[in-house]
């Protein structure tokens, strides 16, 4: 390894954030071709179905003899399936590289080891695992889902400066505590992530949209923990405007966006709940509510990433912010409030 190969899995990286939200249930993966110290071809894999980013990298360039004396760098393993696409190993082989260089192995179970096989057996030097730490958190959600079998989830909420995610369990409408720079972040969020879940009291107390409208992007997957059914279906969150998977207790059922999906409230529902979501192909979830919906999630050590946006606001009553342990990567501040972003070291 050397300081250009990072150098240019770098570029590879920056590319592949062009993708962040679109490419579900694809990684993100960016590509550069370099011939004589210079970038030839570059690309980056935009949506699933489209072609990948080695194939819009490779087809950048004009002079395809090039190749022969070119590295074509990837963030991320080339595959070796046939899908909605042929395998870019393949392709990568049949144009005969001097070289490839790859960020971090596939750990899907189509790929994994397969791609780079391919490519070293058509007799082309192959480096792997340059900034592969980078490239790991690049796609942090696909690596989760297929090592550890459930969305990569992401604990999200607002607090006060004294630690209060609303002001009292009495309250008629919407308590806001984020500003609204914050709140365009949060629909930012929204629209990068794939689904969003809250249980029933949020639903009830906020009525919320749980859309990414203040931005554009797709809207995340709505999940709502709703175990006898109580909330209305004349609020919000059943609106045509998102596929909406409602967790409960009676029945399992589909009318239309709507999907009842049944399960026993009697035992742990966060891992029954991690399971039907991994077998729907949901690669990422934003937890954002309530509190006994969050600290659940916290206890059982299911989690990722929490997202805390707090306030200089002050209340004297209020429900107490879920507790919660692990390391501040990050802050930023958003106007008035601060946003600090959490990892879990340990999580399952």
């Amino acid at each position: 390894m050397n300081s250009q190969d990072e150098k240019y899995i770098r570029r590879c990286i920056e590319l592949a954030q062009n993708g962040l939200g679109s490419t579900y249930p694809n990684p993100m993966v960016g590509s550069v071709i370099v011939y004589n110290d210079h970038i030839i071809g570059e690309g980056w894999h935009k949506k699933s179905g489209e072609p990948h980013a080695e194939i819009n990298a490779i087809n950048s360039v004009k002079d395809i003899s090039l190749f022969k004396e070119s590295t074509i760098y990837i963030s991320l393993e080339p595959c070796s399936h046939f899908g909605k696409t042929p395998p870019c190993a393949l392709r990568i082989a049949e144009l005969k590289f001097k070289k490839v260089v790859v960020g971090t192995l596939d750990p899907s179970d189509k790929v994994n080891g397969k791609g780079i096989e391919i490519i070293k057996n058509a007799g082309i030097e192959t480096l792997t695992g340059i900034l592969e730490d980078e490239c790991n958190e690049l796609n942090k959600r696909f690596i989760t889902f297929h090592i550890k079998k459930r969305p990569y989830i992401i604990l999200k909420w607002a607090e006060t400066l004294n630690k209060k995610i609303d002001n009292g369990t009495e309250r008629t409408r919407p308590f806001f505590i984020s500003s609204k720079y914050s709140l365009q972040k949060v629909h930012l969020l929204r629209a990068q992530e794939q689904s969003i879940l809250v249980g029933k009291n949020t639903a009830l107390l906020d009525n919320p949209f749980l859309t990414s409208r203040l931005v554009k992007g797709e809207n995340p997957i709505r999940i709502l923990l709703d175990k006898r059914l109580d909330i209305p279906t004349s609020y919000n969150i059943f609106n045509d405007e998102a596929q909406t998977l409602i967790f409960n207790e009676k029945i399992t059922d589909k009318k239309n966006h709507l999907d009842y999906i049944r399960i026993d409230f009697s035992k742990n529902i966060i891992p029954q709940i991690l399971e039907k979501l991994y077998h729907r192909n949901i690669q990422s979830v934003i937890v954002e509510g309530g509190r006994k919906t969050l600290q659940d999630f916290i206890d059982s050590g299911l989690w990722d990433e929490a997202i805390i946006t707090t306030s200089q606001t002050i209340v004297e009553n209020g429900t107490d912010s879920p507790t919660l342990y692990g390391k501040i990567t990050r802050q930023e501040s958003a106007g008035e409030n601060l946003i600090s972003y959490i990892k879990n070291n340990s999580s399952c």
